[in-house]
C-alpha cells in the first residue's frame, strides 16, 4: 500500500533524527522512545514505532519487526536494515538510515516510478547488496505494478549476461519491435530511452549518473572505505544492544519465566 504524503514527511524525519542522535551515543531504544513523542499522532508511525520498541526486546534488531507491517515498511526498506543486522556483514547501520532518508524524501515529491526504481536499484548496485535479493525486495514496493514486477524479474535472471541499457532501451518508445517480436509493456520514457541507448556498453556508472540527473532522484548514498577501528567501532554497538536484549531476557527466563505482558498488554475486560 502507497503511504501518504504525511507519513513520509514524517518518515523523513524519523530517520533524519535517528542518524543524528546515533552519533551522540544514544542506543537505539533510546532514540526510537525520544522520537516517537515527537511526531504527528495523525499518521501511523508512531504506532509502527511502537511496534519496534516492543520487538527489539525479543530479537535485539529492527529488521524482524519491520518485515512484520508491511503495509507500512515496503520490503525494500527492511532488506537494507537487515543487511546492518545480518551476521559477518559490515554494511553500516548510518548508511543504511541516510539510503532511507533520501528515498523518503524522494517520496515525499510524488516521484516517478522510474526514478523510485533506479534510485532502489543503484543503491543495491553501489552497496553490494546482492542483486538477487536486492531485487526481489524491489520487485515488492506496492509503487510497481503487475508490468513492472515481470521486468524486474526478467532483470534478476538476466543481470550480468545482459547489459542493463539495452534492457532499459528495449522497453521504452524509441525501440522499433520487429513485427516477429512480442508486443511487450513500454515502462521507460523517451528521456530514459535515450540516456540508455547513449550508455550502452559503457561502465553503469555513467547509466546510473545521467538518470540521476535527469529523472531528480537523489544521489545514493555509499560505504566509504575507512580504518578497520572506524567500521568497527557502530559494528560493535549493535551487536552489544542485541547481546544486552538477549541478556536480559535469559536473566528473566532463569528468575522463574518471561512476562509476556509487557509485549502484549494486559487482557482486555469482557
Amino acid at each position: 500500500m502507497i503511504l501518504e504524503h504525511e507519513e513520509y514527511v514524517e518518515q523523513s524525519f524519523f530517520f533524519e533524527s535517528f542518524l543524528e542522535r546515533l552519533e551522540t551515543g544514544l542506543s537505539t531504544q533510546e532514540i526510537l522512545a525520544g522520537v516517537q513523542g515527537e511526531l504527528l499522532s495523525t499518521t501511523r508511525l508512531p504506532m509502527a514505532i511502537d511496534f519496534l520498541l516492543t520487538d527489539m526486546k525479543l530479537t535485539g534488531g529492527l529488521a524482524s519487526a519491520m518485515g512484520r507491517i508491511k503495509h507500512y515498511f515496503t520490503p525494500f526498506q527492511t532488506f537494507v536494515v537487515a543487511e546492518t543486522e545480518r551476521d559477518g556483514g559490515r554494511f553500516d547501520f548510518r548508511i543504511a538510515l541516510r539510503i532511507l532518508l533520501q528515498e523518503a524524501k524522494y517520496r515525499e515529491k510524488c516521484p516517478a516510478v522510474q526514478g523510485c526504481f533506479f534510485y532502489q536499484f543503484e543503491t543495491v548496485c553501489r552497496n553490494r547488496l546482492g542483486y538477487d535479493p536486492g531485487l526481489a525486495a524491489i520487485s515488492e514496493d506496492p509503487i510497481y505494478n503487475d508490468d513492472w514486477r515481470d521486468w524486474i524479474a526478467i532483470l534478476r535472471r538476466q543481470i550480468g549476461w545482459v547489459d542493463l541499457a539495452d534492457m532499459i532501451f528495449v522497453r521504452s518508445p524509441l525501440y522499433e519491435k520487429k513485427p516477429e517480436e512480442e508486443s511487450l509493456p513500454t515502462l521507460f520514457g523517451e528521456r530514459e530511452g535515450r540516456i540508455a541507448k547513449a550508455t550502452r556498453q559503457r561502465d553503469p556508472v555513467y547509466l546510473f549518473a545521467a538518470l540521476s540527473r535527469h529523472l531528480g532522484y537523489p544521489s545514493v548514498p555509499r560505504q566509504k572505505r575507512v580504518t578497520g577501528e572506524e567500521n568497527i567501532i557502530p559494528l560493535l554497538q549493535r551487536r552489544i544492544e542485541h547481546l544486552e536484549s538477549r541478556t536480559a531476557l535469559l536473566e528473566e527466563e532463569h528468575r522463574g519465566g518471561i512476562n509476556l505482558n509487557r509485549f502484549i498488554g494486559p487482557p482486555s475486560e469482557q
